[in-house]
């Protein structure tokens, strides 16, 4: 495709980008609205769009649009109109972006920028390329097996706690994640001081979600901005002190990394990635791992045979060491599966930097362009029986046959999820603990209302019992 010229900045902007921080001037205005009217779809209700019927049931909202309007539509919600691109071959042109079209920055940055500015997401091309690489240092093998046995021990002894009850999951699962993060990403031991950093990141996560979008009292950006300042000045001051130790948690690796001229990265930088990676971090695996409990809970034979593997590879309660991760391949199509019927992330917005064309369709400059893995995973052409839970889909001989960008929970291209083996890791170590000690069980007929976006959570929390074997 040949490279186009962007668009002249429309006469009026439907909002000022300038609002999401000050690092924004090179941001694409977003085209006019008038822009879009050859693209078939609908603008839903004066001012919110179709926000609401968005947030309140996402994977029924893409269904009724694709049937309507086909794999190509425009809607309008969350501030503007946009262009949802559906199906793995748009999942490749966008993720991939061999054209250099799509900036992740400016997709995600109306979203986040106020909070967790400057993260990996929202860094684009060559700025992203040499951060990532700087960073990559933190998940190489030495230091995942030292995470390994941190999570390990923050996993046994809180399973243990939860043995025998019936119980709110997700909350649990979600204050698990948030405290194994503050040992595995900051070396900080559990106390007093944890509990501070983590309700900063609650209040910042909230924040990014909240209605109202600048940091008044008494609302969730204003606490947002009061938890981000708390550990900008947190993090900020440890930075000398961790460059000098020798610690082998995230943070301290990330402090000591140096780029290709053999620089540290600033102290900004190394917050911004911090606050960022938490946040990924967290809120994803809480995600994920509920949908796998969930899953296991239905479908008690699974229980059994991941068991059977689990036991093959480490004892009972003792947990599986960096070593014997690779041998629990069951477990690992089983998280796959879990997360290709509730994708952490069910949709990645992005702004299109030139104009382009997809499905017979010229998209300018300046549109915001989405794309759906909750919407891919389900299409039948690619996932047989999409409903079903059936983790032999990832077995090597049917995933090879499957378009590459048929599962894209971790995103694809150069803004692949930096974390993904952290996340296996974390998985795989969780149920080892949990499955080879407990069954999980639930209650006859018992199906819980998940809300979807802007990360999948079961609304009353997942109710459980882990019955000890």
């Amino acid at each position: 495709m040949e490279e186009a010229a962007p668009m002249n900045a429309p006469a009026k902007l439907n909002w000022s980008e300038g609002r999401f921080g000050p690092d924004t001037a090179h941001w694409l205005p977003r085209n006019p609205d008038s822009g879009l009217d050859h693209i078939p779809g609908e603008d839903g209700m004066p001012i919110i769009g179709n926000t609401l019927e968005q947030l309140r049931d996402y994977p029924s909202f893409t269904r009724r649009m694709v049937a309507k309007y086909g794999r190509v539509y425009r809607n309008n919600s969350f501030g503007g109109r946009s262009v949802a691109l559906h199906g793995p071959e748009a999942n490749e042109l966008v993720m991939f972006d061999r054209e250099k079209i799509f900036s992740s920055e400016q997709g995600w940055g109306p979203v986040l920028n106020l909070l967790f500015p400057r993260g990996l997401m929202l860094m684009d091309f060559e700025k992203h390329r040499a951060d990532r690489k700087v960073l990559s240092v933190a998940f190489k093998p030495e230091p995942m097996r030292h995470y390994a046995d941190s999570l390990n021990e923050g996993i046994r002894d809180r399973v243990q706690t939860w043995s025998g009850k019936t119980f709110a999951f997700y909350p649990a699962i979600k204050e698990l994640t948030l405290d194994l993060a503050a040992t595995s990403f900051l070396g900080i031991p559990w106390g007093p001081e944890a509990d501070k950093v983590n309700k900063a990141f609650v209040d910042m996560v909230q924040a990014s979600i909240g209605v109202v979008r600048r940091p008044l009292p008494f609302t969730a950006m204003g606490r947002g901005a009061k938890g981000r300042a708390y550990l900008v000045d947190y993090f900020g001051k440890m930075v000398p002190e961790r460059r000098e130790g020798a610690g082998e948690d995230i943070f301290s690796q990330i402090c000591r990394a140096k780029d290709d001229e053999g620089k540290y990265l600033s102290t900004e930088a190394i917050v911004d990635h911090m606050n960022f990676l938490m946040m990924a971090a967290h809120d994803t695996i809480t995600s994920s791992v509920t949908t796998m409990v969930w899953m296991l809970a239905k479908h008690p034979e699974w229980q059994d045979k991941l068991r059977e593997e689990m036991l093959s590879v480490a004892p009972a309660g003792e947990g599986v060491g960096h070593n014997g991760l690779g041998e629990l391949e069951l477990t690992e199509w089983a998280f796959k599966e879990s997360l290709r019927l509730v994708p952490p992330v069910p949709s990645f917005p992005r702004r299109a930097l030139k104009d382009f064309e997809y499905g017979g369709y010229r998209i300018p400059a300046g549109t915001s362009v989405g794309v759906s893995p909750a919407y891919t995973h389900m299409m039948e052409e690619h996932w047989p029986e999409p409903e079903k839970f059936d983790p032999m889909r990832f077995a090597p001989e049917q995933a090879r046959e499957r378009h590459k960008y048929a599962w894209v929970p971790f995103g694809g291209g150069a803004h692949m999820c930096l974390g993904l083996h952290f996340a296996y890791m974390q998985a795989k170590i969780f149920f080892h603990h949990v499955v080879t000690t407990h069954r999980i069980a639930v209650r006859e007929g018992y199906a819980p209302e998940w809300h979807i976006l802007p990360i999948p959570r079961p609304k009353d929390g997942l109710t459980v019992t882990f019955e000890p074997l």
